[in-house]
């Protein structure tokens, strides 16, 4: 049997007795490997109307966080009047899409398994995550915590989970083998452990840090 596979990643405190730091449990991953090793053919998202993006819009990316198989296009659509120049420089796919202006879209292929940390050169509150899965079955949560994995077959399958905010060897905990089957499609409750000492604060794509343009040139509005 074939189905939908609901799971809920909910937020847990590195420290017990600290208070939680919102009630937003949106942007956890969880995606299902097949334990057999086979991974089902995927229909390429070839058009614009099909590919996933990520919007620049009000000097924010817009979502903040998708997941997408290995392969798959996204398109970065820059939605404000300015000029934006994107870039990701670590584990997942690198790249650098340069200058852009409003108006205009750059589109990139995540064609190897990883998790993409995205910035603007010019803005450094601007930040963005693809998390690229060699899976066709995953899902992000909603603010609630909640998530729905479509078109998951009866089986067994490596659970694993990404967060922004977790340390990389606390994910590796949350990983394990679950079984699918018709009579059972409600995965256990994640409870996702926050890092306290996580921040978003980066360099720019030379490795230095952002010195604020002059008012007075287009790149600052």
């Amino acid at each position: 049997m074939t189905g939908d596979v609901v799971v809920v990643a909910r937020e847990t405190e590195t420290h017990p007795s600290s208070k939680p730091r919102s009630a937003d449990a949106s942007d956890v991953v969880v995606w299902l490997i097949p334990s057999n090793g086979a991974r089902p053919a995927s229909i390429p998202l070839t058009t614009p109307e099909q590919r996933p993006r990520i919007v620049q819009r009000n000097k924010t990316f817009e979502p903040h966080v998708i997941a997408v198989e290995v392969g798959t296009e996204v398109d970065f659509p820059n939605k404000d009047p300015f000029f934006h120049n994107i870039f990701s420089l670590f584990d997942g796919k690198r790249f650098d899409l340069g200058l852009y202006e409003a108006g205009t879209t750059r589109t990139v292929r995540f064609d190897r398994p990883g998790v993409s940390y995205l910035f603007c050169n010019i803005h450094p509150e601007m930040s963005a995550v693809v998390v690229a899965v060699e899976t066709r079955y995953f899902a992000v949560s909603d603010r609630s915590g909640h998530l729905v994995m479509h078109d998951v077959p009866d089986g067994r399958y490596e659970l694993h989970v990404w967060y922004e905010r977790s340390l990389p060897q606390d994910l590796r905990t949350l990983a394990r083998t679950v079984v699918i089957s018709d009579s059972d499609r409600s995965l256990d409750l994640i409870h996702v452990v926050e890092n306290p000492n996580f921040t978003s604060a980066h360099k720019n794509k030379y490795g230095q840090d952002y010195v604020p343009p002059p008012p007075s040139t287009y790149l600052s509005r």
